[in-house]
């Protein structure tokens, strides 16, 4: 039993009248002992679902992303003419809809956007599909490259992928060890979702996340990131819906008129409410039925196929290109997204991806 995490625990966990807000360095501490696994199971669990009913401050996700950056490795800079898009989703998984961010991270790198996203295996509770098997269906196979091979894929604008069970050994212990307890804190689900990639302060990321929006802004600023977007997605993801109103966070949209004041300081949000109708995508979300049905859709998508989810891709591509500054306006950034499907472009992207990926020979 960790005495000092105890005391932490005594700080977050003691009611609504009592308990009291971690410094960000306090904040750290937590994070590093359950990380580290100091804190015994039980230790880790109540701290878990503690801090779910309190809500954790800004302040403490700024400190709980520090740990992460201590203990996590890295990627690092690369020279691009657009900052690395890293596309955050939730780690437990889809069950009722369509992911689109393989097929994004695709059609930005075909356009010259780095991006990179990331993710594990089947996890507690929702024990969703996660983006690896997708991957995988398509033909790319990440499990077992290195982080190395990771950075050099980005380097050359490919799309990458951070399988954190490969790269990140204490988030993946804490995960099985906690179990449920583990999606139900915001505060580990934030910290893996954005933590263990780039630098956002050194690599000028833009985090696209799924939206805890009163916590992320303050929390973000707090650690040196300044492009930030947040999206109130499919199943908490960062992929726009269709049928209801996306509701959008954006830092640094000089290019946007604001909509609204900015929602809370580090880094200030202009908020847009996004509406597919408007652009003429309005449908139902597409349905996932199973990871191999799916897979067979996304590979007539790219061999230029028309679809619902092709639709889906264009759409939500279309919005990423905008925002990553590849397109002037969200209605070019579509038009760029539907002619690189089309015209096999991002297949090609696919098929180079596909040989940088294959596992070395053995002798």
């Amino acid at each position: 039993m960790s005495h000092t995490f105890r005391a932490l625990l005594r700080k977050v966990g003691s009611g609504p009248h009592t308990g009291e807000k971690l410094t960000r360095e306090e904040a750290a501490t937590a994070t590093r002992l359950m990380l580290l696994q100091e804190a015994t199971p039980a230790q880790i669990g109540a701290f878990m679902i503690a801090h779910r009913i309190r809500r954790p401050t800004g302040e403490e996700l700024a400190g709980m992303l520090d740990a992460y950056e201590e203990l996590g490795p890295q990627l690092q800079p690369i020279q691009s003419s657009y900052p690395v898009t890293v596309l955050g989703i939730p780690y437990d998984g889809r069950t009722r809809t369509a992911p689109l961010g393989p097929l994004t991270a695709l059609v930005l790198a075909t356009a010259g956007c780095p991006v990179i996203s990331h993710g594990g295996d089947r996890m507690p509770t929702k024990e969703g599909a996660p983006l690896i098997e997708f991957w995988q269906g398509l033909g790319v196979d990440w499990i077992g490259l290195s982080l190395a091979q990771v950075q050099t894929v980005l380097e050359k604008n490919w799309p990458g992928f951070y399988l954190s069970p490969d790269s990140f050994s204490p988030g993946t212990r804490i995960s099985s060890l906690s179990g449920a307890n583990w999606q139900t804190s915001s505060s580990c689900h934030y910290g893996v979702d954005v933590v263990p990639l780039c630098r956002p302060r050194s690599c000028g990321a833009r985090i696209c996340s799924p939206t805890h929006r009163i916590h992320v802004p303050g929390s973000s600023g707090a650690a040196g990131c300044t492009l930030l977007t947040t999206v109130k997605g499919l199943e908490g993801s960062c992929d726009l819906p269709r049928e209801r109103t996306a509701i959008i966070g954006l830092s640094n949209s000089s290019t946007l008129p604001p909509l609204c004041p900015p929602a809370l300081p580090h880094p200030p949000l202009d908020r847009l409410h996004l509406h597919a109708r408007d652009f003429g995508f309005e449908a139902k979300n597409v349905p996932l039925t199973s990871v191999p049905d799916l897979v067979e859709t996304m590979n007539s998508l790219l061999n230029g196929n028309p679809s619902e989810l092709m639709q889906s891709i264009v759409w939500n591509s279309g919005f990423y290109l905008w925002r990553c500054g590849a397109c002037s306006s969200i209605e070019a950034g579509i038009r760029r997204a539907e002619t690189l499907l089309i015209q096999g472009q991002v297949k090609q992207t696919l098929q180079t991806l596909q040989q940088a990926t294959m596992p070395l020979p053995t002798l």
